[in-house]
This record gives structure tokens, sequence and C-alpha cells, in this order.
């Protein structure tokens, strides 16, 4: 491909909610984490290695007898979310958290998957995390 050389229509949309292909036999559930192992495609949070962070599923998908891309899931980029964290103290406040499941971050785990940055501490097991610095 070449630079520009007239106007070029983008076809700009918003990034909040955005359409992703979910992986064949997965199941996702509604607020989960959501990650790609790698693949492309849309699974439910987990701690591996290379996975990236795509966001928090705002619906509930059953691709579970599908193939992968047979069906796609709104996955949020931003926002503030609650989240299960063990041993939640006010220190954690602005401090990084980390992917350990679908529905729980840490201060630290095995791959370091950024999930966002605390928020808030709603109770000693439950936290408020920022997303939008960290969903790719």
């Amino acid at each position: 491909m070449t630079a520009l050389s007239a106007d070029y229509e983008a076809k700009r949309q918003d990034g909040q909610i955005v359409s992703v292909k979910v992986k064949g036999s997965t199941t996702i559930y509604k607020g989960g984490l959501i990650v790609d192992k790698g693949t492309g495609y849309a699974e439910p949070g987990d701690d591996g290695s290379g996975y990236a962070f795509l966001g928090v599923a705002e619906e509930a998908v059953d691709n579970s007898s599908g193939a992968d891309g047979a069906v796609s899931i709104r996955v949020n980029k931003t926002g503030v979310y609650q989240y299960t964290k063990t041993s939640a103290v006010q220190s954690d406040l602005g401090v990084a958290m980390y992917i350990h499941d679908d529905q729980t971050v840490g201060t630290s785990s095995t791959n370091s998957i950024l999930a966002g940055y605390c928020a808030g501490i709603v109770d000693s097991s439950t936290i408020k995390l920022r997303i939008d610095l960290a969903a790719k």
C-alpha cells in the first residue's frame, strides 16, 4: 500500500464496546474478564503465557458446540467494575491488578496479564477495577 494522496473515509466507530469472535467450544458469562489466548478469539479470563486482556463481557455467549468464530461477543473496553480480590486492603488503591480467572484479580500473577488498576475497595474480598488502560 502507498500513503494517502486524497481524502479517505476511515469509517470511525465508538471504541467503548467492540464485537469479538468467540473461540469454539467456549462459554463466556456476562461480566467476565475476557482474554485472547493468542488465537484471535475471545475466551474467559485466565492466567496464561502470552494472553492479552480484551475487556469485560457485556453479555453471555454460549459457543460450546460451535466452531471458532461461529458467534461473537460484545466486549467493553472501558469503565470500573467490581471483582474478587483476596485480602483487599486500602493500600491496593491505584495498584495494578492482574488476571487470575474470569472474575478474580490480584496484585500479582504468574504471567502478569494486566486487567487494570484498583479504583476502590468495596470490602476485604472485593475491589473496583478500572480497565481503561489495560484492555487491548
